[in-house]
C-alpha cells in the first residue's frame, strides 16, 4: 500500500501544480486584455508591470488555492476510476476510507502552505498589488473610507468627523467628547480642524467648547484655536485594504485596537482573520469532495465529472462570496460567512461518503427523503387549497 500511497501523493501534487501553471497564465492574459491601455496611459515601465503580475499571482492565486485543488484531485481520480484501477483496489480488501489516507496527506501538504502564505506572504503581496491598483489602475475610487468617521481615542475620549481630506490633512465638522465614566464633561467642536505640520499642532475652525463643572456650564469659542489632541490626524481614516496588508499576528493587534477605537469596520477585519483559517481548512474539505464524487465509474467518463466539479467549485465561490458580502453589509457573525461555505460543503460531502461506505442506510434515508419531500409539497397543496376556501 505504500507503494500506492507514494502514487497517488506524487498524482495528486503534479495535477495540482498543472492546474495552477495552466490557469494562472489565463488568469493573467485576460488582465493583461483588460488593463493594456490604462499600462500605456501611465507609461509603466516592464519592471512596474512585472513586480504588479508577482504580487498577482499571490493574491488570485492564494484564494483559488481550494479550488485547483479540487479541480486536479477530480481530473486524476477520474482517470484512475475510468481504467479500474480503484475497482481493482478496493476490491483487494482496502476499505475506502484507508484509500482516501494518500489524499488526506497531500491534502494537509498543500493547507500548510495555503496557511503560512495566507498568513505571511501574501499580505506584503496584497499591500504592493492594492497600491498598484488605487495608484493607476483605479484613479476614481478612493482607498480610504473618508466620511462618517467616528474613532474612541481614550478609555473615555470620542471624536468624528463628517468627512477628511488626506491630501490637506483636514477633516470637517470635528467634534470631540470627553467622559467621566457615563456622564459628559467636555464637548469641542469646529467647522474644520487641520494638522499644521511646521508648527506641530491641530488648528480648529470655528472653536467652540462646553465645560461642565459641578452643575454649572463653561462656553467658549474663538475664531481659530491651536491646540494637541491625543490621535494623528492620519488615523481618522485607515485604508481600505489595511487589513489585507498584516500578517497575522500583525492583524490580531490591528484587530484590538479597532475594537477598542469603535471601528465600524471592525467586522470587515474579523472577517479577514477568519478567511485566513477557513480558507486552507477548505482544501482538506473540497478533497474529501472530490474524492468522493470522481472514485467510481460514471456514463460521460471524465468529462462528466469535470463538469459536475467546475459546478460545485462555481457554487462554492457564490457561497464564499455572497457569505463575506453579509458580513460587511449587515451585522452577520464574521466567524459564521467566513466558515459557513465550509460548513455547508463539509456536510454534503460527509453524506456522499455515507453513501459510499455505507450505501444501504444512504438508500434508506433517500427514500425517507423523498417521503419528507412528498410530504411537503402535499402540506403546501393543502394549505393553498385551504386559504383560497377560506377567500
Amino acid at each position: 500500500m505504500k507503494i500506492l500511497d507514494k502514487y497517488i501523493i506524487k498524482k495528486f501534487l503534479l495535477t495540482f501544480l498543472m492546474m495552477f501553471l495552466l490557469f494562472i497564465p489565463i488568469g493573467i492574459l485576460v488582465d493583461i486584455s483588460e488593463k493594456i491601455d490604462k499600462f500605456k496611459e501611465h507609461e509603466l515601465s516592464l519592471v512596474e508591470i512585472l513586480e504588479y503580475y508577482s504580487d498577482f499571482v499571490w493574491y488570485y492565486g492564494y484564494f483559488l488555492f481550494p479550488i485547483f485543488v479540487f479541480l486536479s484531485v477530480i481530473w486524476f481520480t477520474s482517470k484512475l476510476s475510468n481504467n479500474s484501477e480503484i475497482t481493482a483496489i478496493l476490491s483487494s480488501g482496502i476499505s475506502f476510507n484507508r484509500f482516501l489516507k494518500p489524499y488526506l496527506i497531500s491534502a494537509t501538504i498543500i493547507l500548510l502552505i495555503s496557511a503560512f502564505s495566507g498568513m505571511f506572504i501574501v499580505p506584503e503581496k496584497n499591500k504592493s498589488f492594492n497600491e498598484f491598483q488605487y495608484k493607476y489602475l483605479s484613479k476614481n475610487k478612493k482607498d480610504r473610507n473618508l466620511s462618517n468617521l467616528y474613532k474612541q481615542i481614550a478609555d473615555n475620549e470620542y471624536i468624528y468627523v463628517s468627512s477628511y481630506n488626506p491630501t490637506r490633512n483636514q477633516a470637517y465638522n470635528f467634534s470631540h467628547e470627553l467622559f467621566d465614566k457615563n456622564k459628559l464633561i467636555e464637548k469641542i467642536s469646529a467647522r474644520n480642524i487641520r494638522w499644521v505640520d511646521e508648527d506641530s499642532i491641530f488648528r480648529l475652525t470655528d472653536f467652540f467648547k462646553r465645560s461642565f463643572v459641578n452643575e454649572s456650564e463653561i462656553i467658549e469659542s474663538r475664531r481659530i484655536y491651536d491646540t494637541l489632541f491625543n490621535f494623528n490626524i492620519e488615523d481618522l481614516s485607515s485604508l481600505k485594504y489595511q487589513a489585507k496588508a498584516l500578517s497575522f499576528f500583525e492583524l490580531n493587534k490591528f484587530i484590538n485596537e479597532e475594537k477598542a477605537s469603535g471601528s465600524p469596520l471592525l467586522n470587515n477585519h474579523l472577517l479577514e482573520r477568519n478567511r485566513r483559517l477557513s480558507i486552507p481548512f477548505s482544501v482538506l474539505i473540497l478533497t474529501l469532495l472530490a474524492v468522493s464524487v470522481s472514485s467510481f465509474k460514471k456514463r460521460g467518463g471524465i468529462g462528466i465529472n469535470l463538469a459536475f466539479g467546475i459546478s460545485l467549485a462555481f457554487i462554492f465561490i457564490f457561497f464564499d462570496k455572497f457569505f463575506s458580502v453579509l458580513v460587511i453589509k449587515s451585522d452577520l457573525n464574521a466567524f459564521v460567512g467566513a466558515w459557513a461555505p465550509n460548513f455547508v460543503f463539509l456536510i454534503v460531502t460527509l453524506q456522499i461518503m455515507r453513501s459510499i461506505v455505507h450505501p444501504d442506510s444512504a438508500k434508506h434515508a433517500g427514500k425517507i427523503f423523498k417521503l419528507d419531500l412528498k410530504w411537503v409539497f402535499y402540506s403546501k397543496k393543502v394549505e393553498f387549497l385551504a386559504s383560497n376556501i377560506i377567500i
